[in-house]
């Protein structure tokens, strides 16, 4: 998404301010909308105001493990009965961290937003969901996924890890006990929006769970995840 132009609503900058604070922005959209900051004084002062809410941040959040049955939930739903065998570290509760340094980034979005309702629509509020996809242990990707349900898309962003030769990320959502399905294979150290049929509009919702696998490339052909999960997380209303 770019950050030029005058014809973007005041809703839109403030995202764009907090991706800033946070770090998600990279390359060329930085470097554009650091130069909006040089000549936007709003801008420059939400930055500041941002910047000292994110000063607080370092007290106020600890590690909560997930529900060790989550995991095998979650394959389920992606590999169905064919879920391939899993070493043992597989199980283990420490790749379910609740909370670390991409959740706190969430939560400092959803703390934002919540301090700047008196200039949003709480409508518009309570359609906005954001996943902090988290690395499982030994693969080292993770994401970030806000979706906008006036927009009917998902935008991911990929903050950590690399490409592998011959291989794409493959992103699913999970409601409940439905299978997973696929929203596409997702490009790596760049954003990309998702546009969503009227199936996924209505199945994406607080608590639906947004997983990663790695694949062959140009996705798994049948449907039905093939390779390991490499991340997971679970919208949550901001």
């Amino acid at each position: 998404m770019s950050t030029e132009g005058h014809g973007r609503s005041g809703e839109d900058d403030q995202v764009l301010v907090a991706e800033y604070a946070l770090g998600l922005l990279e390359g060329g959209e930085r470097a554009a909308f650091a130069r909006r900051l040089a000549t936007e004084p709003a801008l420059a002062a939400e930055l500041k105001l941002w910047r000292s809410r994110l000063s607080t941040l370092d007290r106020e959040f600890a590690e909560e493990p997930a529900p060790a049955h989550v995991l095998e939930r979650i394959e389920r739903r992606l590999f169905g009965d064919a879920a391939p065998a899993r070493a043992g570290w597989w199980n283990s509760l420490p790749l379910w961290r609740g909370l670390t340094a991409t959740a706190a980034a969430v939560a400092v979005l959803a703390i934002g937003f919540n301090l700047m309702q008196p200039r949003i629509d709480p409508a518009q509020l309570a359609t906005q969901l954001v996943a902090a996809i988290e690395s499982q242990e030994g693969f080292g990707v993770e994401f970030i996924a806000v979706y906008d349900e006036a927009l009917g898309q998902v935008r991911v962003t990929s903050l950590r890890g690399d490409a592998v030769p011959d291989r794409d990320y493959e992103l699913w959502y999970i409601k409940g006990d439905q299978p997973a399905v696929s929203m596409g294979v997702l490009p790596m150290n760049e954003r990309r929006e998702i546009p969503l049929d009227a199936d996924a509009r209505a199945s994406i919702e607080p608590g639906t769970v947004f997983a990663v696998t790695l694949e062959q490339k140009g996705g798994s052909p049948t449907g039905v995840a093939q390779g390991p999960i490499v991340a997971v997380g679970t919208a949550r209303s901001i």
